[in-house]
């Protein structure tokens, strides 16, 4: 979708788009409201000034919108909608090993234990081992600093998404 079908979309149309870069409903109401978009810097500076500020609820229903990293059964299931984003991003893990993905499901679950959300990371360009060292060595954080580090990651995710979508 093109920045002016972007603007010029039916209400429901343009946040169905808005979703797949990011899943936090009131984001996607934050930047219905700021339409019509003059160009991607606009549209790009719309999407941070949504994002800062909103409420933890509203970035763990952000978080809620990804698949685990490395669950590529979940892609084609739970996450249909963005899967082939998702998948795109998640490209490093497709090469993985049995025992390296094997390795990510039980760092993945103590990273859910831990903070109560899934790993967030902006996984585009990175391979399954740079993954799992990352998400270790987020696992030694305190919450407070890993909902900080998982939002920016996330902001860089709808980032990229949007980029793909309409710039």
């Amino acid at each position: 979708m093109s920045l002016r079908l972007l603007n010029s979309a039916p209400r429901n149309t343009a946040a169905s788009q808005l979703r797949q870069c990011c899943s936090s409903e009131e984001w996607v109401a934050r930047m219905l409201l700021q339409r019509p978009f003059r160009d991607s810097d606009a549209l790009h500076a719309a999407a941070d000034s949504a994002w800062i500020g909103l409420g933890e609820q509203d970035y763990l229903e952000a978080f809620s919108g990804h698949p685990k990293i490395g669950d590529i059964q979940s892609l084609q299931t739970k996450y249909a909608d963005s899967a082939n984003l998702a998948r795109s991003e998640q490209s490093g893990v497709e090469s993985a090993s049995h025992d390296l993905l094997e390795k990510l499901s039980a760092a993945n679950h103590a990273y859910e234990e831990k903070f109560g959300f899934i790993f967030i990371v902006c996984a585009t360009g990175k391979s399954a081992s740079e993954m799992l060292a990352m998400l270790q060595g987020r696992l030694k954080r305190d919450r407070a600093a890993e909902l900080k580090t998982a939002c920016e990651q996330q902001r860089q995710i709808f980032h990229l998404r949007l980029d793909k979508f309409v710039c």
